[in-house]
């Protein structure tokens, strides 16, 4: 039997409401917040994101052998290319997409926090 079940997946940055802008546009929904320090996503399928002020942030690296990535997101996409096309529009940068022939490409949001597009 489950201890648990998992609520929301929080991710920390300079600034909630642009990341959770970004996220709105990628997933759908919306965002609400009651500050300028929390900002949940609402209204997309899937598990509930959150985003929270975090100062100092530091982006995690990818891929680095003595750095964690700490996590990533899989995405889930019909067409590769329009979706790497809207996401590149909407402030993500490229980390790793240059083998075509992968079911999966990998890049950051605007905070730094790694995520893939992969094939449905």
């Amino acid at each position: 039997m489950a201890i648990a079940t998992l609520g929301t997946v929080v991710l920390d940055c300079p600034d909630p409401v642009a990341l959770g802008r970004f996220y709105a546009e990628v997933l759908g929904g919306e965002i609400e917040s009651d500050g300028a320090d929390w900002v949940n996503l609402v209204g997309a399928t899937g598990t509930a994101l959150a985003f929270q002020a975090a100062p100092g942030h530091v982006p995690p690296k990818w891929p680095a052998p003595d750095d964690s990535q700490q996590f990533h997101l899989d995405l889930m996409v019909d067409d590769m290319d329009a979706a790497e096309k809207q996401v590149l529009a909407l402030g993500a940068t490229v980390l790793e997409a240059d083998d075509r022939s992968r079911g999966f490409r990998v890049y950051a949001d605007p905070a730094g926090h790694p995520f893939c597009l992969c094939a449905n």
